[in-house]
């Protein structure tokens, strides 16, 4: 009988590509990511910030490269979920939370 692993946070292919560009493309040091964090106790809004390294409890989600540490209550609320990334036209970044396909 084959286990089936527990869903993890991931990210799409572009929101690979974006959250690498948007840390690179501010001269952020080497080991630096976008860190995400609930910003309400009822984890309904999210807080994105580059920082240098993950805080304490954070969770390191690392993909092709690009690093995402999530604040604890994003951990829990964020578990099952993908993260997906827009570029505008005039080159605005939006990133959306969808549900894992399994």
């Amino acid at each position: 009988m084959i286990a089936e692993e527990d869903p993890m946070f991931a990210l799409t292919d572009t929101a690979t590509t974006v959250v690498k560009e948007i840390v690179a493309g501010n001269g952020a040091p080497e080991g630096s990511g976008l860190r995400i964090e609930a910003e309400d106790p009822e984890a309904t809004q999210f807080g994105v910030a580059i920082a240098p390294a993950p805080e304490e409890g954070d969770a390191v989600v690392e993909q092709d490269g690009a690093r995402v540490y999530l604040g604890e209550r994003a951990t829990i609320a964020l578990d099952d979920k993908v993260l997906d990334a827009r570029v505008a036209d005039d080159g605005r970044v939006a990133f959306d939370i969808l549900p894992q396909q399994l």
